[in-house]
C-alpha cells in the first residue's frame, strides 16, 4: 500500500458487511488515495469471494477483523440489529467507527452506544450521508444565516413508487411485515434532514394506512411534527405513490434515480421561504406582505457524491482532525423521532420523543 502524495499513510478501513451499501463503501475506499481497504468482515460466501477478488483479507466476524487486520477505522454496514454490538466492539478495541443508519433498532440501544463512545473517547460517526450533501449544507447555511427570519413551518414530501415485484417477494418478503414499511426504511432519512434544517422534534402526531397494497405494514403515512422552536412541520410519505417529489428524485445525487429538478421540502419563515433541494429563496419586494410582489432567487451548490464526502470526513475523524458531523447522540434523536411516528400512528395520539 503506497502512501498518499502528502506523505501520510492511507487510513486503513475494515468494512463489516458486504451487502449493497457495504460494497458502495468499499468502492469509494478503493478509489480514494487517502484510504485503504484493510479487509472485509462478513460470514457469507459472497463476501469471502469478493475479498479474494480484491486481494484483501476476509474475516468471518467483526471481532476477527479487528484483531486480524488491526484497522485504523471500521465501517459497519451490517444489518440494523447488529449495529450496537458492532459499535461497542469497535469502541472496546479503540477503533473509530462509522455506523450505518439507523444507529440502532431501539432508542435504548442508541443511547447505550452513545454513552460508550462518550466514556471511551473513541469517535462514532453515524452514516446519515445526506448531512454531507453540498445541497443540504447550503440549505442549512441559509437557514442558519437568519435570511428566512423565524422558521414558522416546513412541508416535506417523500413519494416513491417501489415496484410490485422484485422488492416485496423472494428475499424481500420481510418488507410485507411490520418494520418493512416506509416509516422505518425511508423516513429516518427525512427526519434527519428536517432535524438538520429546523432543529429537534419534540412532538409527533401521525396516521398510517396499508389500504393500497394491503400488506401487514403501512404503505402511506401523514405526519405532523412540532419542533423545539415552535415551528410546525407536515410530511406525506408513501412508497406506492407516483410523484417527482422525494430527495432521491429531486437532488440528483444518486444516479440510480431519474432526476426531476423538483423540490421535496419547503421551509417558510417570517422573512422568506426556501425550497430544497432547488435552493430557491422566495422574498416579497420591500416588507413581507401578501400584496407585495414575490419572486425567487435561485442559489447553487456544487455537485458531489455525499458518500465520498462522508468517507473523507470519516478519514479526518480517524486522524483526529475533525469531530463527527453526526455523532451517536444526534443519531439517537433522529431514531427517537422516527420511532415516534410509528408509535403515534398506532396510538392515534401525540408522542413526545424521549432519550
Amino acid at each position: 500500500m503506497t502512501a498518499h502524495p502528502s506523505g501520510r499513510p492511507p487510513v486503513r478501513i475494515l468494512v463489516a458487511g458486504a451487502g449493497l451499501i457495504g460494497r458502495a463503501h468499499i468502492g469509494r475506499i478503493l478509489a480514494d488515495p487517502d484510504t485503504g481497504l484493510a479487509g472485509i468482515a462478513d460470514p457469507s460466501a459472497g463476501a469471502r469471494d469478493h475479498a479474494a477478488a480484491l486481494g484483501v483479507p476476509w474475516f468471518e466476524t467483526l471481532e476477527q477483523g479487528l484483531d486480524g487486520a488491526r484497522p485504523d477505522g471500521v465501517i459497519l454496514a451490517t444489518p440494523n440489529q447488529l449495529h450496537v454490538a458492532g459499535g461497542l466492539a469497535a469502541i472496546a478495541a479503540g477503533v473509530p467507527v462509522l455506523v450505518e443508519k439507523p444507529i440502532a433498532e431501539t432508542v435504548a440501544g442508541a443511547v447505550e452506544l452513545a454513552e460508550a463512545t462518550e466514556r471511551a473517547g473513541v469517535p462514532v460517526l453515524v452514516g446519515h450521508h445526506r448531512r454531507h450533501s453540498p445541497i443540504a449544507a447550503r440549505a442549512r447555511a441559509i437557514v442558519a444565516s437568519g435570511q428566512l427570519g423565524r422558521i414558522v413551518a416546513v412541508n416535506g414530501l417523500s413519494w416513491l413508487r417501489k415496484p410490485d415485484s422484485g422488492y416485496f417477494d423472494g428475499a424481500g418478503t420481510w418488507r410485507r411485515e411490520p418494520g418493512g414499511g416506509p416509516i422505518l426504511i425511508n423516513l429516518v432519512h427525512v427526519v434527519d434532514d428536517l432535524r438538520a434544517l429546523c432543529g429537534d422534534i419534540v412532538a409527533v402526531q401521525a396516521v398510517a394506512s396499508n389500504a393500497t397494497r394491503g400488506f401487514a405494514v403501512e404503505d402511506t403515512a401523514a405526519v405532523l411534527f412540532t419542533f423545539a422552536s415552535g415551528a410546525l412541520g407536515t410530511l406525506a410519505l408513501s412508497d406506492t405513490a407516483v410523484g417527482p417529489w422525494s430527495w432521491e428524485l429531486t437532488s440528483g445525487e444518486n444516479k440510480a434515480y431519474p432526476a426531476t429538478g423538483e423540490a421535496c421540502y419547503l421551509i417558510a419563515g417570517t422573512e422568506a421561504a426556501l425550497s430544497v433541494p432547488r435552493l430557491e429563496l422566495w422574498r416579497h419586494e420591500g416588507a413581507p406582505h401578501w400584496f407585495h410582489p414575490i419572486a425567487a432567487t435561485r442559489l447553487v451548490a456544487p455537485e458531489a457524491d455525499p458518500l465520498v464526502l462522508q468517507l473523507k470526513h470519516f478519514t479526518a475523524v480517524v486522524r483526529g482532525e475533525d469531530k463527527p458531523l453526526v455523532d451517536a447522540r444526534s443519531a439517537a434523536r433522529t431514531l427517537a423521532a422516527t420511532l415516534a411516528v410509528s408509535a403515534a400512528a398506532a396510538s392515534s395520539g401525540t408522542v413526545r420523543p424521549e432519550l
